[in-house]
């Protein structure tokens, strides 16, 4: 018995038990009902059933508002040990999804009546049985026992007791094991349900993605910049105060600057994707890429840069995203040209026509012309010479494409529909991405 009253039965019991409370608003709208077309609902065992099976569809119709499911998974998870994982989660929105949990709230609701009514019964009429040969009054008061009441041996009745306890715990516990067993074929997440679970859980990791990248991009360039700055300072301490104050002045501008937009960053974890006023605004390619070359030349890597912005004469006409991005993606190739590279770095950013789009004369990637139908990319290349490579790792190379920068760098230009490509060409190393602009003149402001 304690097993039945006890652990995971016990609580089914307690379950089953609330779908009884939870169906008698409707068993008394349905009375009310045969009351009104002249039956007594009172009258007879046969009329208590038949307002009982006319509840049943009134608990059904409810049912079909989308809320009813998660106050039904609720009370599964809580009291009937069905793992979580296999219960839906939110309303349900399909009328698929309606339809099971109406069943479900509809089987839950009628079983659960039942055992209420066979809780509120049996126990009362064992402990009699149990009490009937011991109490003389029993034995001499009609009780409406059948055969105990007309004479037959008293002592079999508490023998009849005990199997109506035991046969109410059975039935609970049966009870209780049918609606743990149904509740993930009823409740449990649709189709839909699942792909709404999996496009959020890849928008997530998309933001988390983004945020990784962002610091990644943010703090390490950072932190390679401040490193080579503090580095050559100290070389030159004693024989160059100007450069060791540009190479202070550098710091504390890079610093500041990454302080800003690691807030940034933060404040989206803080508050998702808001937009925070107090926010450092993200760096684009047309406002502060110059800054980046100054604060890369001046931590002692030179940097000959080639710009071809088209027609408009400058960055400003690419869309906020393209900009946001293509200055990350520069970022990334310098920090890397800063942490395993040598000699100067080329960087050359242009805008091309991709070959075989039609648009006017001229060679197919000459950057600005412009025509009807013109498909356009942004295209970044950087080379530089590696860093050789120390004796204890002859024959290993200095740079892999495996790095979490490269990786990030990769994941941007993917998100534009661009692509990325790093390693080894013609003795340097060299990165180069590409980012389609979409059929939009260059000389146009977006």
């Amino acid at each position: 018995m304690s097993r039945l009253l006890g652990g995971p039965a016990g609580l089914r019991w307690i379950h089953l038990i609330l779908g009884g409370a939870l169906l008698m608003p409707y068993y008394f709208l349905a009375s009310t009902v045969v009351g009104t077309l002249g039956g007594n609902a009172l009258a007879s065992l046969g009329m208590l059933f038949l307002v009982y099976a006319a509840a049943l569809p009134l608990a059904a119709t409810t049912a079909l508002f989308p809320l009813v499911r998660p106050m039904s998974v609720a009370a599964v998870r809580a009291m009937c040990g069905v793992p979580g994982e296999q219960l839906a989660e939110g309303p349900a929105r399909s009328w698929a999804a309606r339809g099971r949990t109406s069943a479900w709230w509809t089987l839950h609701l009628g079983v659960g009546a039942l055992v209420s009514g066979m809780t509120l019964a049996v126990p009362p009429m064992a402990v009699v049985l149990l009490a009937l040969p011991f109490v003389t009054e029993l034995q001499r008061v009609r009780l409406g026992l059948g055969w105990f009441s007309t004479g037959a041996d008293p002592a079999l009745a508490p023998l009849l007791g005990l199997v109506l306890l035991a046969a109410l715990g059975l039935c609970a516990v049966g009870a209780g094991a049918l609606l743990a067993r149904l509740a993930p074929a009823l409740l449990g997440p649709t189709a839909a349900d699942r792909l709404a679970a999996a496009e959020e859980r890849a928008a997530d990791l998309a933001v988390r993605n983004r945020l990784a990248r962002e610091l990644h991009d943010a703090v390490g360039h950072a932190l390679s910049a401040v490193t080579l700055q503090a580095g050559a300072a100290r070389r030159v301490l004693d024989t160059d105060p100007e450069f060791v104050r540009e190479a202070l002045a550098a710091i504390e501008d890079t610093t500041r600057r990454t302080v800003g937009e690691l807030d940034a960053v933060l404040g989206l974890l803080r508050d998702g994707d808001a937009a925070r006023p107090d926010a450092a605004p993200a760096p684009m390619l047309h406002t502060d890429l110059e800054g980046l070359l100054a604060r890369t030349r001046t931590a002692g890597s030179p940097v000959a840069d080639h710009q071809d912005p088209g027609p408009a004469g400058d960055w400003e006409w690419l869309p906020a995203i393209v900009s946001r991005e293509a200055y990350r993606i520069v970022q990334e190739g310098l920090s890397n040209a800063m942490k395993h590279g040598t000699g100067p770095v080329e960087l050359t950013i242009a805008v091309h026509r991709i070959a075989g789009s039609p648009g006017s004369p001229g060679s197919p990637g000459s950057p600005g012309t412009s025509g009807a139908g013109d498909t356009r990319e942004l295209e970044i290349c950087m080379t530089n010479p590696p860093a050789p490579a120390p004796a204890s790792s002859a024959g290993r190379p200095q740079r892999t494409t495996g790095g979490r920068g490269l990786r990030g760098t990769a994941e941007r230009a993917a998100l534009l529909g661009g692509a990325v490509e790093a390693g080894e060409h013609e003795g340097n190393w060299r990165l180069r991405a590409v980012l389609p602009l979409g059929g939009e003149p260059a000389g146009g402001r977006r």
